[in-house]
């Protein structure tokens, strides 16, 4: 009998595998990203099957050393694909790379199986031992989790930067004004730093939903074995320490079969996507001829080979349509979840190939947004007269009427009939003599036109998130001391680590 079979499973079965079901059912093809997360879950079971008696210390340094060597093998393709000095970064799935490395182990149904046997060429049969007290199941578990906890750092880490880049477009515009919309009708006034920390907002609640996703998923499976606890007496608290976990997972069941952190993950990549799209979308109408708000820079746009003035914006489109990918990775991945019974299925092998995209989407949209976020140019001069035309004063014209004792109800009615007036004789609020305002209210002094002035509509929303001029000030500043303080808490955990 061979001391390295086949299949890690192999000894119940008589008969070969059908070829082609064989090739179908296989996963290296795509979880050979795995490799950093398989080679680190484990070193650490490596450490908790040593403390077990398991391996000697001297078996427990040449298995350290051969897993090593083993996450190597990537970089090691990289070196030989890349004609520059540059390694490209395989876990963003260089197709040369992954290629070449699906290709050396054509054998290997699995990234399991890929580690196994190359360990095996590297520290011969003590290769074997490592399988002690542990199951597959509980591995993918793992790997999983670790390549979801990377996933997330990278996108927090990409969202700072992109909240930097929209803070600081906000800074930039200063006390430019835009018209608002709402049902895509211009509506009021606001400041263009007012609308970028609309999307700041939402950065945060996208910040928070990953931070707490990843509080949730932080726990060790090892030591779950395949359903029901590993044979062997672990400490698992090795394996979870060693790894950066919070603790061990406290059911063996659910920490094999639990693909929740997944699920979170994907929600929470695909409420982001929502907001890139919404972000998308606007730039995609304020740079067209009509609005006429936005020059998009010319790094991130295209032309067309037919018309020769032409200058799309693909990125937007591009961004807006990476959201439906997310939302419909998200989808299936819920849905592929949602009927399966306790505990492991190979059904869950399928969740992986979405994650993997989920991953790569947003690192994808994250590696563009701050950079194109901080080229725009805004055409202020035109966004301020669209600001000031359109009866948007008419909001500050009822307040004003309010302040002068009119009940609301009345005074939007007489504003209303004001901008009646004003339609049919093509005149804006600020416009219409006073004696035609006096018909329609005693309450219209000299002192309306000051009231409706655009800064004065501006600050006449002088509430905390408003649009007043000092309140977005603050807001400004509040802002930044938020960012400042998620960047500041980083480099705290990463001195703390080191």
């Amino acid at each position: 009998m061979s001391n390295t079979p086949t299949k890690m499973w192999s000894g119940r079965f008589r008969e070969p595998l059908d070829r082609t079901f064989e090739q179908w059912q296989r996963s290296f093809p795509f979880d050979w990203r795995l490799i950093p997360q398989e080679v680190a879950a484990s070193k650490a079971h490596a450490h908790a099957i040593a403390a077990a008696g398991i391996l000697t210390p001297d078996e427990l340094t040449k298995m350290l050393a051969g897993l090593d060597a083993v996450a190597q093998r990537p970089l090691n393709w990289a070196h030989r694909i890349s004609a520059t000095s540059s390694i490209p970064d395989y876990e963003t799935s260089n197709p040369q790379i992954a290629a070449a490395i699906v290709a050396s182990a054509p054998q290997a149904e699995d990234i399991h199986h890929y580690v196994e046997l190359e360990l095996t060429k590297e520290v011969g049969t003590l290769a074997l031992k490592l399988h002690t007290g542990r199951s597959r199941n509980e591995q993918i578990a793992t790997d999983m989790r670790l390549f979801v906890r990377d996933a997330i750092d990278a996108t927090l880490a990409g969202l700072r930067d992109w909240l930097l880049a929209l803070i600081g477009l906000a800074e930039a515009s200063e006390e430019a004004v835009m018209p608002g919309y709402t049902h895509l009708q211009r509506a009021e006034p606001v400041l263009i730093a007012h609308w970028l920390l609309a999307y700041v907002s939402m950065l945060e609640r996208d910040y928070s939903r990953f931070t707490d996703a990843r509080t949730r998923m932080n726990f060790c499976p090892l030591g779950s074995g395949a359903i029901a606890g590993a044979t062997l007496a672990l400490d698992r608290t090795i394996a979870a320490k060693a790894l950066a976990f919070t603790a061990p997972t406290p059911n063996s069941m659910d920490a094999t079969s639990d693909r929740d952190f997944m699920l979170d993950f994907a929600q929470a990549a695909a409420t982001l996507g929502l907001h890139i799209s919404r972000f998308a979308e606007e730039l995609t109408l304020y740079a067209t001829a009509e609005f006429g708000f936005v020059d998009l820079p010319e790094a991130f746009s295209t032309g067309s080979s037919a018309m020769p003035q032409k200058k799309n914006p693909d990125l937007t489109e591009l961004a807006r349509g990476k959201s439906a990918r997310l939302l419909g990775a998200a989808t299936a991945l819920a849905t592929l979840i949602k009927g399966l019974p306790l505990a492991y299925n190979k059904d869950l092998q399928e969740g992986q190939e979405q994650i993997f995209d989920i991953a790569d989407t947003v690192a994808g949209l994250l590696s563009v947004l701050p950079n194109f976020t901080r080229a725009l140019t805004f055409r202020s001069e035109k966004m301020t007269t669209s600001a000031e035309t359109g009866y948007l004063n008419a909001m500050a014209a009822a307040t004003y009427l309010s302040n002068k004792g009119v009940a609301f109800r009345k005074a939007h009615e007489i504003v209303g009939n004001a901008v009646r007036l004003g339609l049919d004789k093509g005149l804006e609020l600020n416009q219409l003599p006073l004696a035609e305002l006096q018909t329609l209210s005693p309450e219209f002094t000299e002192d309306f036109f000051a009231a409706i002035d655009l800064r004065s509509t501006l600050n006449c929303h002088d509430v905390i998130g408003g649009t007043a001029t000092h309140r977005v000030a603050d807001a400004l500043t509040a802002a930044k001391t938020r960012v400042a303080h998620l960047i500041s808490s980083v480099s705290s955990e990463d001195q703390v680590v080191a």
